[in-house]
């Protein structure tokens, strides 16, 4: 038994299972975007944090990692149910081809798995859609839940991609922007000695590569991606 698995927001630093194996590399056709609400780990019901889906795009490139988990069906199917347990938000997956930088037209493997959300606020009530830059950046400095910070998510995914070696434009601008706010909220809070997280940073440039036609799984289940 085997599969794989592509992360592409906090699994891409904390997959928080047994795997066999980990492959930095990318799937086409989708880009990152902050228009999921999370409100059971980093925020609440009253104050949701945002955190990371996928949208469909022609022609875009997401980053990430695939983990492979293999061996036995008890092995796997523990880790499927970790994965459907860890968020209950995201409920789509699909099957993409995944690509490594050596080879940017050739699959290095077909059949990964990419959890996602539906982007629609009336069949999905976690999906909050995208909204201005400086509204994101205060809900995601602001937000709290029992797993601690929304900003906490944002900065850690940004450092994530820049171990990687493979930054994301809009996560380096919304953190930026975060930062920025919580130097404003800092300046009336004298306990608030320093920003977490990166120091402000210039983007960087993001290649597009040609685009794939992605396969659609028959069944949803939810997984923190």
């Amino acid at each position: 038994m085997v599969f794989w698995v592509f992360g592409y927001g906090s699994l891409v630093w904390n997959p928080g299972f047994e795997y066999d194996e980990k492959v930095i590399g990318f799937i086409k056709d989708y880009r990152r975007v902050f228009d999921l609400a999370c409100i059971d780990h980093r925020g609440t019901p009253e104050n949701p944090a945002r955190t990371c889906t996928l949208e469909h795009i022609e022609g875009a490139v997401c980053w990430g990692a695939a983990y492979c988990v293999r061996g036995s069906p008890e092995k796997e199917r523990a880790a499927m149910e970790y994965l459907e347990r860890r968020e209950c938000e995201y409920d789509q997956k699909t099957l993409v081809d995944f690509f490594k930088e050596a080879d940017p037209m050739q699959p290095a493997l077909s059949g990964v798995i990419v959890f996602t959300s539906t982007p629609d606020k009336v069949s999905n009530k976690y999906y909050l859609g995208p909204a201005p830059l400086e509204e994101m950046a205060m809900q995601i400095a602001t937000a709290v839940g029992p797993c601690g910070n929304n900003r906490d998510y944002l900065f850690l995914l940004e450092k994530a991609m820049f171990d990687i070696g493979h930054e994301d434009n809009m996560v380096i601008e919304l953190a930026n922007e975060v930062r920025k706010v919580l130097g404003t909220l800092g300046k009336g809070n004298s306990k608030e000695k320093k920003v977490v997280g990166f120091p402000l940073k210039p983007l960087t440039s993001q290649t597009h590569i040609p685009s794939i036609q992605l396969r659609l799984l028959p069944e949803a289940v939810a997984i923190d991606s």
